[in-house]
């Protein structure tokens, strides 16, 4: 009894007073010195160990299907952090280079949307069938889902750089429009969706907005996303394959379902978050199918590839590429699946193409692999 009293005062004498609640800071007051043969008291070991875990609370994985959740502010005593010096660097630099990612994202459709400008003005509108608008309106989408995503995770860095990606691709869309390359009924739909997304997401993040139209928000993504992720996916083939509306009709029917059965309490847990997930892994593979789409046209009109921008490839590899060793990082498969697809396919992967039909020269071709294998080399450490 007098033990667990004495212990209980020990506590006590650890933690601040009333008065100077306002002035604590992360790590408690410094200990009495102690002799070289006796060790820290527990419970400054306990509390040091608290006031890590909400230092460095970004180093905790957070799965997809988590992301409902964002980052948790203390995972209690149970988590263990160690190398805390090491993890402190990484979540540095991880955060730095997704913050990088900024500039090559900013500069990405700049090219584009120049060439397009310049053919727009000489009248030459052939040129802008080069990019497909289905492969456009899908990254499009994708950027604007996944930026719902990273904004209940608040990563803040990502966020910058998925706004940059839905303003530039948007601005591209409209020069497509313009060239009548993009039918105008679907462009003027793509526009409402791209200013309600834009402006729900920035008043949600600061907290001006109310949890039930964030959740109306959320559903209407899932069903969007699931919708237009198979019917995307069959259109990119046709005429090959029978133009037809039933698999976007088919995801509709299954994704309405689904958030209906979410919202009224008829799924389990474990299917609540999934339903939760699905918004983000339908931006990601909506993201992952553009160079799939992109490269489709390359096949089957190589004539147009000189409609492309060889820089625009180059930099859309070196943005996602940046973004890995943070995915890599926090553990989210999600974020590092679409990056890596994105820099290996959408990026390197055009680049290719564009070489081998004559439009890039070999040593543009062989400075874009070296930097490329360097750096997934590198973060790999990270794994």
């Amino acid at each position: 009894m007098a033990s667990s009293l004495i212990l209980a005062a020990a506590n006590k004498s650890l933690l601040p007073a009333p008065s100077q609640c306002h002035s604590f800071s992360l790590y408690p007051r410094r200990p009495p010195p102690l002799h070289s043969h006796s060790s820290p008291p527990k419970p400054f070991l306990h509390l040091h160990s608290l006031s890590l875990t909400s230092l460095h609370r970004r180093l905790v994985p957070v799965p997809a299907l988590d992301s409902d959740a964002p980052h948790p502010l203390d995972q209690g005593s149970t988590v263990k952090v160690k190398n805390n010096s090491s993890k402190e660097e990484w979540d540095f630099w991880t955060a730095k280079f997704s913050a990088g990612a900024n500039v090559p994202f900013l500069l990405l459709q700049m090219p584009q949307i120049l060439l397009n400008a310049q053919n727009l003005i000489s009248g030459n509108k052939t040129a802008l069938l080069a990019v497909p608008w289905l492969g456009m309106l899908t990254g499009l989408l994708g950027n604007l889902s996944l930026l719902s995503y990273f904004a209940k995770k608040r990563e803040t860095e990502v966020i910058v750089v998925q706004t940059l990606g839905v303003v530039s691709i948007y601005v591209v869309i409209a020069q497509l429009a313009m060239a009548e390359a993009m039918p105008l009924p679907y462009f003027m739909v793509t526009s409402v969706v791209v200013a309600t997304g834009l402006l729900l997401n920035f008043l949600n993040y600061f907290g001006m907005l109310n949890a039930g139209i964030w959740r109306f928000w959320e559903d209407f993504i899932t069903v969007c996303g699931l919708s237009v992720l198979p019917q995307v996916m069959w259109s990119t083939f046709v005429p090959y394959i029978p133009n037809s509306i039933l698999p976007g009709v088919i995801s509709f029917v299954t994704a309405v379902a689904a958030v209906v059965m979410a919202r009224i309490g008829k799924l389990s847990e474990k299917g609540v978050k999934f339903v939760g997930a699905i918004s983000g892994w339908t931006a990601t593979l909506l993201f992952m199918w553009m160079p799939v789409s992109q490269m489709w046209t390359n096949f089957l009109n190589p004539d147009n590839i000189k409609g492309l921008s060889a820089f625009s490839m180059l930099l859309a590899m070196i943005g996602n590429g940046l973004m890995i060793p943070r995915a890599l990082f926090i553990r989210d498969f999600m974020w590092f699946s679409g990056s890596t697809w994105a820099a290996l396919f959408y990026g390197y992967g055009n680049i290719l193409c564009m070489y081998y039909f004559n439009s890039i020269s070999g040593k543009f071709l062989l400075a874009a692999t070296a930097g490329l294998v360097s750096w997934i080399g590198s973060s790999s450490i990270l794994v």
